[in-house]
């Protein structure tokens, strides 16, 4: 099997598939702990303020931001210099899953700090692990079907995620609420919701997940072939190539233009998936209960834009899908923040009950209509930006530029959550903090449009 990944050659359906289910594996660590469910109970329970939380939110993932973005490229490059990738893989799951495990300590009134170590852990683990297991799509797939897979992957991966969200609603969040014959008269394994044992069990869920379902990746799928390299040899082989590919990048100027269009888009596309949902609990007033099915809905809308956009990634190419979908997020997003309890499209007032039901007011039903199209629009942005490096970067330097692919999209990854903790500190407005992404994504797209889609060659 390695021989086969050596040269290029399709891997099985079976392999194939099981590169897929390394989408389905991850996913719910974003879903669970950065978006949906812990990003808002730390923020507005364990921190004790929204508008604080949020800041030190920022504070966190830009330190995390600021680790994978000075490591992630020379990790690539040794990675290509020894060949295999799957040992990497192995080793930084292990890292995620004991961040996640980390979370567990996540008591309201104990020190932040300790947390947020654990989340920077679980964050850095999580995002090594994807830069190899991205790194095989071009090794497994024809260059005609990548963009498939990768929507495939991105589908499944929010399918995944949803399957999470519904099995932490059941059995965590609506026993003692909802009385049904499907869900259980108290949460699982007896977790309690006064000490906040349901919320801060997402973590561990989360790196089990993680751990478990890599293991078909690491079983069946073809890695590359080792080159006989000792650790060492391959650190300075490492070194030095990256050294050659930033003295070369002329050469690859068609690829660093797009990994510099990345840096811009990638970097406001996560925050505004970092901090959406802290922004909606916090305008809507939402508990665990209800961001979950916040949580389900929105991912929804993702995994049937990632297959959609898998589609298009393959008929019209990376490029369009890549430039409409992000056009269409930025729509969205402006409409996102138009919302308040209380008011639609900023100027519009809407009476709401002091005692209304979740979900049962005009501007929380318009809000989940326009984060259900954004979602829809976010899915196919993943997918084509991943498909889009696969289709321009050398294959025989696939994990190396995956690095720098990582590096786009982290060197200035803390950069946003940081001014977004700085200017929501300053400004005392949620939305004022979050409108620092629209310029950063209209950059990547003006970008983007000046990309060529042709694949570069290696230097010797």
């Amino acid at each position: 099997m390695s021989e086969q990944a050596s040269r290029g050659e399709p891997a099985s359906n079976l392999a194939q598939a099981a590169w897929v289910c390394y989408e389905w594996a991850n996913q719910p660590y974003f879903s669970l702990v950065t978006i949906f469910l812990f990003a808002p109970y730390f923020s507005a329970t364990v921190v004790g303020d929204p508008v604080h939380g949020q800041a030190v939110w920022g504070y966190t993932q830009a330190i995390a931001g600021i680790v994978i973005a000075l490591s992630s490229p020379l990790l690539g490059a040794i990675a290509d210099a020894a060949g295999p990738r799957k040992p990497w893989i192995l080793f930084f799951t292990l890292i995620c899953v004991a961040g996640c495990f980390g979370l567990w300590i996540a008591v309201p009134g104990v020190p932040v700090e300790p947390i947020m170590v654990s989340l920077i852990v679980a964050s850095v683990g999580m995002e090594f692990a994807i830069i190899f297991a991205n790194a095989m799509l071009p090794t497994i797939a024809s260059e005609r079907r990548i963009g498939l897979l990768s929507g495939i992957g991105i589908g499944v991966g929010q399918l995944a995620a949803i399957v999470a969200l519904v099995a932490v609603l059941i059995t965590l969040q609506l026993p003692g609420l909802v009385h049904a014959p499907f869900i259980p008269e108290a949460p699982l394994f007896g977790l309690s919701k006064e000490a906040h044992e349901t919320d801060r069990i997402v973590g561990p869920i989360s790196g089990l997940w993680f751990l478990v379902f890599m293991l078909p990746l690491l079983l069946v799928v073809p890695d590359q072939p080792r080159r006989g390299l000792s650790r060492a040899q391959a650190a300075r082989a490492g070194l030095k190539r990256l050294i050659h590919t930033i003295g070369k990048a002329w050469h690859f100027r068609n690829v660093a233009l797009y990994l510099f269009s990345r840096m811009a888009f990638y970097d406001g596309m996560n925050a505004i998936f970092i901090f959406g949902g802290i922004l909606a609990a916090s305008i809507f007033h939402w508990g665990a209960m209800e961001m979950a099915v916040y949580g389900i809905w929105v991912t929804l809308f993702a995994a049937f834009g990632a297959f959609v956009g898998g589609w298009t990634d393959q008929r019209f190419g990376s490029k369009a899908t890549l430039v409409w979908s992000l056009i269409g997020a930025v729509v969205t997003f402006l409409a996102l923040i138009s919302f308040d309890r209380e008011q639609i499209f900023f100027f519009i007032h809407v009476p709401v009950a002091a005692d209304a039901k979740a979900f049962s007011t005009l501007p929380e039903q318009a809000f989940l209509v326009t984060v259900g199209l954004f979602g829809l629009m976010a899915g196919p942005t993943i997918s084509s930006s991943r498909t889009m490096l696969a289709r321009i970067a050398p294959v025989e330097m696939m994990t190396e530029f995956f690095g720098l692919y990582s590096l786009a999209g982290k060197a200035t990854t803390f950069v946003a959550p940081l001014l977004i903790g700085v200017v929501t500190a300053w400004s005392g407005s949620q939305r004022i903090g979050l409108m620092v992404v629209v310029p950063l994504i209209v950059a990547g797209i003006i970008m983007v449009l000046f990309v060529r889609e042709e694949r570069a060659t290696a230097i010797e």
